[in-house]
């Protein structure tokens, strides 16, 4: 296979395999604007707790696919995995499309939620098994880039439907019904990529690895990356791992609590509210339900445009300023959306003030929040820590996002936009603080100086408090 076949053979691997993003995406973005269709009387006839409950219950869903996710890949490979996921995917969304009530359209969200966590783990694994190792982190942001663009799709799906056919009742299940075609595409795209040949590596096949390599990679490198390979399972297999025991060290306990912090954070700033329930948000300004979803378009647009900006910035800029930064700018959007609800109530001209400020404030969340969330959890956790610390720390971030997912409509019915987002401003400036007093600075340190400085400074703090001394955050 000659080489710039090799690199076109690469290209169409990482194309296919990243259609589970464009699916996560378009899954969480076309509730969107389904939401308001599906809560018709005539429809599935939800109230603000069953549109949390049909919204967030992917959530819940997704927080078990991701938990399990990873050992499922592990066992069966990346490539089975995102076969099996993308029939997951197809019957879900099937499930979701032809639900008669609002207690199978949860099961089967729920359902759709296991696929989508699922992706999100095992996707940007296979792809930075396959990627050249200097082209890395390009390789796997790609799929951040297919997830925002699903969710782009979505709203865009939605505003055409909705301008075309909002007449009909039943629209909903056209939004719905569309992520079939790229769960079809994903799944016969499939069968035609390799496995991985690290996992091909990783059960003593370096037969198939070998294999595998030589169609990606030129002919003297896919023989010194397999070496490579080998290389690292023989460190790996030799590497203690960490267990729920180790928590018992304050250092590392302190690790585990900053990274799950980080996830946290990245949630509480409300994105998802806007993100899931932004036509709702736009209607309750003032727009009718058609002018709401076609001006969430703005929303994925800028979701697109930032996160280009922002995997471009995490080579420029520190972590840490970059987050502080992003979490001032939400905090601030938030805050002026509370007030320009009171101050501009019933007027005309608040429903497009709102709309600019959920597009300013997904500016700073894409551009600044999100692309440092994952890159910095990858960052601080020592190697024996990495997949318990992941793992723990992916749950409580999907589970954070669950939580606002099923609050966030029962919020909006009972107190009202305007204090709904004075809430999330208070969660904002607790996130503020976090990051300035307890989030270390990791661009350009190792990973071995970033475990020696929190060694180092449990140390220098049990020499100031003594053995009793706790240790915080």
């Amino acid at each position: 296979m000659k080489q710039r076949s090799k690199k076109g053979f690469l290209k169409t691997i990482t194309f296919v395999s990243t259609f589970g993003g464009l699916l996560f995406g378009y899954d969480t973005g076309v509730i969107n604007g389904a939401l308001p269709y599906m809560a018709r009387k005539d429809q599935l006839n939800l109230n603000s707790f069953t549109e949390g409950l049909v919204t967030s219950s992917l959530l819940l869903g997704a927080a078990l696919g991701a938990l399990f996710g990873g050992r499922l890949s592990d066992r069966n490979g990346r490539r089975k995995t995102i076969l099996y996921l993308a029939l997951v995917f197809l019957i879900a969304t099937l499930g979701c499309t032809f639900s008669p009530n609002a207690t199978v359209m949860v099961i089967f969200r729920f359902i759709l939620g296991l696929a989508v966590g699922g992706a999100s783990v095992t996707v940007p694994t296979f792809l930075a098994e396959i990627s050249l190792a200097e082209r890395r982190g390009g390789m796997v942001t790609k799929n951040e880039l297919m997830i925002v663009t699903g969710q782009l799709l979505a709203f865009t799906f939605n505003a055409i439907l909705s301008s075309t056919l909002g007449d009909i009742a039943h629209i909903w299940r056209y939004m719905l019904v569309i992520a079939t075609l790229p769960a079809v595409f994903l799944w016969f795209g499939m069968l035609a990529v390799p496995e991985s040949p690290r996992w091909f590596a990783s059960k003593g096949k370096f037969g198939d690895a070998l294999r595998v390599l030589k169609k990606i990679r030129e002919e003297n490198r896919a023989q010194i990356e397999l070496e490579e390979i080998k290389n690292a399972i023989t460190e790996e297999s030799e590497l203690e791992k960490a267990t729920i025991k180790d928590l018992a060290v304050p250092w590392i306990r302190r690790i585990l609590l900053i990274g799950i912090g980080i996830g946290i954070v990245q949630q509480i700033t409300g994105v998802n509210s806007i993100m899931y329930y932004g036509t709702e948000i736009l209607k309750d300004a003032g727009f009718k339900t058609e002018a709401a979803i076609v001006g969430n378009i703005a929303n994925g647009v800028i979701s697109v445009l930032a996160t280009f900006v922002g995997i471009w910035l995490l080579d420029k800029v520190g972590r840490r300023p970059m987050l502080l930064t992003g979490q001032i700018g939400t905090t601030t959007v938030l805050l002026l959306i509370g007030i320009f609800s009171i101050v501009l109530k019933g007027t005309a001209a608040l429903p497009f003030i709102v709309l600019a400020l959920t597009v300013t404030f997904l500016a700073f969340q894409q551009g600044a929040i999100s692309p440092v969330t994952w890159l910095m959890l990858s960052e601080i956790f020592p190697l024996r820590l990495r997949g318990l610390g992941m793992g723990i720390t992916a749950l409580c971030l999907w589970l954070t996002n669950f939580l606002i997912g099923l609050t966030f409509p029962i919020l909006l019915d009972k107190i009202g936009l305007s204090t709904t987002f004075f809430i999330f401003v208070a969660l904002g400036l607790i996130a503020i603080t976090f990051v300035a007093k307890c989030l270390p600075e990791t661009k350009g340190r190792s990973l071995e100086q970033l475990e020696h400085n929190f060694r180092s400074q449990w140390d220098k703090q049990q020499e100031t408090e003594g053995p009793t001394g706790t240790t915080g955050l």
